[in-house]
């Protein structure tokens, strides 16, 4: 009597820790997004910024704590509110575009989309 092998089906689990290869398929994707030349280049320098920082910490999970102590970090180099704004703006889509990959879970990105910039620091004219 032949034993029938049951075939499962292995559920991916989303990353909270994204490792290079990760981080670079997510920004590739956001790039790929922007048509604009002038967004991705931003978007990029603001990206390859992110990623410097997060490599040099000790192994931290992608998450809304994370990135908030990445906003403390650009708000101690005194960088202008808008500045900060739009690298943390580049740090959402990247959680946006990884989620969309199956590297990060929808949870996690939505945390991380929430995290915003020192909006009270910004003059309105």
């Amino acid at each position: 009597m032949a034993k029938k092998q049951s075939v499962k089906k292995k559920r991916r689990v989303p990353k909270t820790v994204l490792r290079l290869p990760d981080l670079d398929q997510a920004k590739s994707a956001v790039l790929n997004s922007l048509s604009s030349v002038d967004a991705q280049r931003g978007h990029r320098h603001a990206i390859k910024e992110f990623v410097e920082w997060y490599c040099s910490e000790p192994r931290l999970s992608f998450s809304k704590t994370v990135v908030l102590r990445y906003r403390i970090h650009l708000e101690s180099r005194h960088l202008a509110p808008g500045t900060i704004n739009l690298r943390l703006g580049a740090v959402r889509r990247l959680a946006y575009e990884a989620s969309d990959c199956g590297l990060l879970s929808p949870d996690l990105a939505a945390g991380i989309r929430r995290v915003k910039g020192d909006a009270g620091q910004l003059l309105y004219w």
